[in-house]
């Protein structure tokens, strides 16, 4: 969209402007410069919540494979960035700035940094490379665990994620309310506030809050609609998506001996594997009795060379699936999970990371320019407010204008307003608005509904259309004020990419 294009050339002039103001500065020169830089680079997403919320499984089931997390000797606070390579590497950061390289181990699919002795203390961040297709556009940033607020006045944590990162995936178990604060910890100064485009909140272990069950993920999935419609969750982020990540990282990485050994208990009489799945000590003592033999598929699986897993075997499986998970293949081998490939897809598909990564292309990697934007105008605004000076008024009136005009941030507000159901907009003509807008994708040929190849003509055709309704939509006196503003919003999209195709004909 051209609004894109529009914030790619206002804010680095902005940027650039500030720059010269503030020459005699140098902390502020390179804050600025480094944020000018950013453009170039991957969009960051910073992996936060409390402790034990699963930010490193989740992190391993986005990437595909086991790299998270790395620990220091103590236990302590450690930021850890995931970017593209060309191979497997580590570098360890001091506070000082000093860097060195980090031992790695590399096995099938999995990569674990060896930090040795070096502490909290002593290592600052660590960087790790990791050659995979998701970071191609994206460095994913591990935080440390978010403390309670009131043990955590100065909100560190939530400085470095305002300071570093681009978008945020909050990770919660409940979202309580101490997690809340914390969101509204990152919504600082005016471009915090005015743009709270760049959070999405994850229920994460999501098979824990319907007790474990094996439609657990319904419940968790009827609860995240709720948790989005109370008034306190809804301007904090752009949706609640709730995960399995358990499951989601066990189906990411299913190996073969994994599928044979759950085959294997799902030959099992129902009732003797039930018993044992109650908790998970009883399913590590269980003893169990051979499986009937039934000549299908998975008889002749064999996981351990003599059938069933043992007790060690069992404990393995324990802590990859956890005991939903283990409910849960087992359900699905019986039900027609045939082989690895099956299984692996049916898990990942019901532990909720389908729908998590779609609204991170949605939301995050598909407006990439327009979240780097946003970090650059918020790292303008803190060096203006902390440095006034002659001139620094101009530039801060200029970042609310930009915040006050740019179309890009009104999409992404828009897209989270059409999923509450209070908006009472017509069914039909709120999924074109989410189509419009950018929902299902940001180029043209998917916003207007056509093919990737579609020729201008025809899109020029969908576009004039669309205008058309949308300006009866936006004009309409009885419309309430709320729904002709969203057909602004949708009608200003429209106009936008009628633009776009006219200035591409223009260059021909």
């Amino acid at each position: 969209m051209t609004g894109a294009g529009r914030l790619d050339e206002s804010v680095p002039a902005l940027l650039t402007d500030a720059l010269t103001l503030y020459w005699d500065n140098p902390a502020a020169t390179e804050r600025l410069r480094h944020y000018l830089d950013r453009f170039d680079e991957p969009l960051r997403i910073a992996v936060a919540g409390p402790w034990r919320a699963g930010k490193s499984t989740l992190l391993n089931a986005i990437l595909g494979e086991e790299v998270a997390p790395v620990e220091p000797a103590d236990g302590g606070p450690l930021h850890t960035w995931y970017e593209d390579g060309p191979e497997p590497g580590a570098t360890a950061y001091s506070a000082e700035g000093s860097a060195w390289e980090l031992p790695v181990i590399r096995s099938t699919g999995a990569l674990r940094v060896e930090l040795g002795g070096w502490r909290s203390t002593q290592v600052s961040e660590v960087v790790v490379r990791w050659p995979t297709r998701v970071l191609r556009h994206t460095t994913l940033v591990e935080m440390p665990a978010v403390p309670p607020v009131a043990q955590d006045e100065d909100q560190p944590t939530a400085m470095k994620i305002i300071r570093d990162a681009d978008a945020v995936l909050y990770l919660t178990r409940d979202g309580r309310e101490t997690d809340l604060r914390f969101l509204r910890a990152l919504r600082e100064g005016t471009v915090g506030r005015s743009t709270p485009v760049n959070v999405l909140l994850v229920l994460a272990r999501a098979d824990e809050l319907g007790g474990g069950r094996v439609d657990a993920l319904v419940t968790a999935k009827q609860l995240a609609r709720r948790q989005y419609q109370e008034p306190g969750v809804r301007p904090l982020c752009m949706g609640v998506v709730p995960v399995a990540g358990l499951v989601a990282l066990a189906g990411r990485v299913l190996s073969e001996a994994e599928f044979a050994a759950l085959a294997a208990l799902a030959e099992l009489p129902r009732e003797e594997l039930t018993a044992a799945l109650l908790s998970a000590d009883r399913f590590v003592d269980t003893q169990f009795t051979a499986p009937r033999s039934t000549g299908g598929s998975h008889a002749a699986a064999d996981y351990s060379g003599s059938g069933l897993p043992d007790a060690t075997q069992r404990r393995a499986l324990l802590e990859r699936f956890g005991v939903f998970g283990l409910r849960l293949a087992t359900t699905l081998i019986r039900t027609g999970a045939t082989n690895r490939a099956g299984l692996a897809a049916e898990l990942v598909r019901r532990s909720g990371l389908t729908e998590l990564r779609e609204s991170m292309a949605r939301y995050f990697t598909d407006r990439r320019e327009v979240l780097k934007a946003r970090s650059a105008l918020a790292a303008l605004e803190r060096v203006v407010r902390t440095d006034p000076r002659p001139g620094s008024a101009d530039l801060l009136a200029r970042v609310e204008q930009v915040l006050a005009s740019a179309h890009d941030f009104r999409e992404l507000r828009l897209l989270a307003t059409l999923r509450d159901p209070k908006t009472r907009i017509d069914q039909e003509l709120a999924a074109e608005a989410h189509r419009l807008v950018g929902g299902n994708g940001t180029s043209l040929a998917v916003r207007l509904e056509l093919d990737q190849d579609t020729d201008g003509g025809q899109l020029w055709e969908r576009g004039v259309d669309a205008l058309y309704r949308w300006q009866a939509q936006a004009e309409d006196p009885l419309l309430r004020p709320d729904q002709r503003r969203i057909a602004r919003v949708v009608l200003r999209s429209v106009e936008g990419m009628l633009a776009e195709l006219r200035a591409g004909w223009s260059l021909h």
